[in-house]
Parts: structure tokens; sequence; C-alpha cells
């Protein structure tokens, strides 16, 4: 077992876990790289881990500085935890919106938060645009801009990537993982595309996210909404730009639903939504491949904890017309 020397160097290194119930139902070999064992308990930790790696490299992150962020929770909450143990202090913008967990969350790491009604990105009050706003207002500030900030793809391609590849001795078929900023899917399906062009690289995407469509068409539409956090867009990122991307398919919430609590009963893990999300795709692409032993590895975001108020909430799931069932 390897050691860490602080919470920095835990960033990473987690393992992928073979799904037992999907690999069986499918006869493919469906692996979730474990992100939620990361100290923050998201994949988000590596971008967050990049950007300030990149920001301390180049100067423009000074010795007490703050790091200012738009963002769904979970980038927040990656930074606010590496962010104590090296000096910095983190103000996080977010929409009013999301799982009370993913505040208290920042709360406790002391970060200070801003909440925002939830509005489309064209709009000056979306919180992307006031983070930028804000930080540039503050001395020794800067705004981590995931969305842009190719430090985000660049930790994907230098380590998630990476690790994948070695962990399946080299014998992956298909990666496939939901779009927040782009980082993810960008850097790694780079990095692996670069190791052997016959990979298949697929976004998974939620209703009411333009990844579907841009991969399909080249245009970011997208109808519907989702109860999906931190994924979804409808713009063409830097991050995103970089990828080298086969296709996508389009995944329902009550899909989503269904593999969460599926995999919660059979295999024990009780993940987040975008990580059901994920799965459901990984599970669909293991249905099209039917008993021909493929490796398909997709990400496992974070853990459903995060999440409870409303995944094991049977009034909110009956609000949004979420009815666990088996799957399909």
């Amino acid at each position: 077992m390897e050691r860490a020397g602080n919470v920095w160097d835990a960033v990473g290194n987690t393992p992928l876990i073979r799904i037992g119930s999907l690999s069986a139902l499918t006869g493919c070999n469906i692996y979730g790289k474990a992100e939620f064992l990361n100290p923050g308990g998201s994949v988000k930790d590596r971008a967050a881990r990049g950007i300030i790696e990149a920001a301390e490299r180049d100067g423009s992150l000074q010795p007490g500085g703050v790091i200012v962020e738009g963002t769904a929770g979970n980038t927040g909450i990656g930074l606010a935890t590496l962010a104590v143990e090296r000096g910095y202090r983190a103000l996080v913008v977010m929409p009013d919106n999301q799982a009370a967990e993913k505040y208290q969350m920042l709360e406790a790491l002391g970060a200070e938060i801003r909440k925002l009604p939830p509005c489309p990105f064209k709009e000056p009050g979306h919180f992307y645009h006031q983070a930028r706003q804000i930080a540039e207002t503050m001395d020794n500030a800067i705004w981590a801009d995931q969305f842009e900030n190719l430090a985000n793809s660049n930790i994907h391609y230098e380590t998630t990537g990476p690790e994948i590849w070695e962990q399946l001795d080299k014998t992956i078929d298909i990666f496939i993982t939901a779009v927040g900023t782009g980082g993810t899917l960008g850097g790694v399906s780079h990095f692996l595309k670069e190791q052997n062009t016959q990979i298949l690289t697929m976004a998974a995407d939620p209703m009411g996210s333009g990844v579907f469509d841009f991969l399909k068409t080249g245009n970011f539409t997208g109808d519907g909404g989702s109860v999906t956090e931190g994924i979804g867009i409808k713009r063409l990122t830097s991050n995103l730009k970089r990828g080298k991307i086969d296709d996508a398919l389009r995944i329902t919430d009550q899909q989503m639903i269904d593999m969460l609590f599926h995999v919660a009963k059979k295999d024990g893990l009780f993940l987040g939504t975008s990580a059901a999300l994920n799965l459901y795709g990984a599970y669909l692409m293991g249905k099209n491949h039917q008993n021909s032993g493929k490796h398909i590895v997709t990400i496992l975001c974070d853990h459903g904890s995060r999440y409870a108020s409303k995944l094991l909430n049977k009034h909110w799931l009956a609000e949004k017309n979420l009815h666990p069932g088996p799957l399909k």
C-alpha cells in the first residue's frame, strides 16, 4: 500500500472496480474508476489539483491567496479541500438549487459560499460569470475557470488516462463518461486515442444538455432538463475541444435512477447521479456488444451520500416523477 505525505498527495491513483452485476448482464467487463475515493470525495479533486498546481507554477497564485470558482459544488469542494493545507482561501459561487450536503461540506472546510438563482449561461447573473467578476475585484485572487482552464483536462491526460490504461493492462475497448466542463472526457479520450485509435470514446449526456446533439449534428441544442448535478453543457469549452470523441448516448433521469438503486442493491455502490448516469451509458454499450467480453470503463464521479437528502427522500423522487425500477 502506498503512503501519502498529505491530502494533496492522496489525489488520484483510485481503484478501478469491476461492476459484477452489469458485467454479468452484458457479458462484457464493465469497470468504474472510483473517483469518489479522492480526499475531497469526487473526480473534481483532480481538476482542483491541476488548476492550483498550474497557478502556483506560473506565479498567479501567491501565498495566502484566494481561489474563486463558479461550480455546482464538487470542484469547489475539491479546491477548498486542497486550499486548506496549502494556505489559501476558497470562495465558491454556486447555484442555490444544489444538494444541501455540498453547501454543508464547503462550510465545514471553511470556504466562503455565495449562492445565486439558476439562470441560463448567456445571462450575466450565471455563476460562471459572477465568479470571474468577483475574482477581478479582489487582491491576490485567481479565478479557477474550470471550463476553459486547460490545467483541468491536462491532469486527466497526465493521470486519469494513464491509470486506466495501466490498470487494464492496455486492453480497454470503450471509455464513456458525462461532460461537465469537458475536462475528464477531453483529457482521458485524448490520452487513450494516442495509445490505440481503435478505443471507442463516448459521451454520456443527460436530457437538457447539448453535447449529444453537438457530437451528432455539430450544433449545441438539447431539450428538457435533468436532476443530475454538475454535468451537461451547451457550449464547446476549451477542455471539451481537446477531446477525441467518437459518439454519444443520451440518458434519461429515469434510466439514471434505475441504475443508481440497482448498483446500490446489487453491487454495494451507492453513487451520485452523474456516476449512475455514466454507468447506465456503460451498461448500454455493454448491451450493444453483448457477450463480447469487451472492457468498458466509466467514471464514478462521486458518492451518493453527497445527495442523500434528495435521493433517499421519497417525496423528492415522487415530485420529480422518478420511480426506481429494474434495468431495461
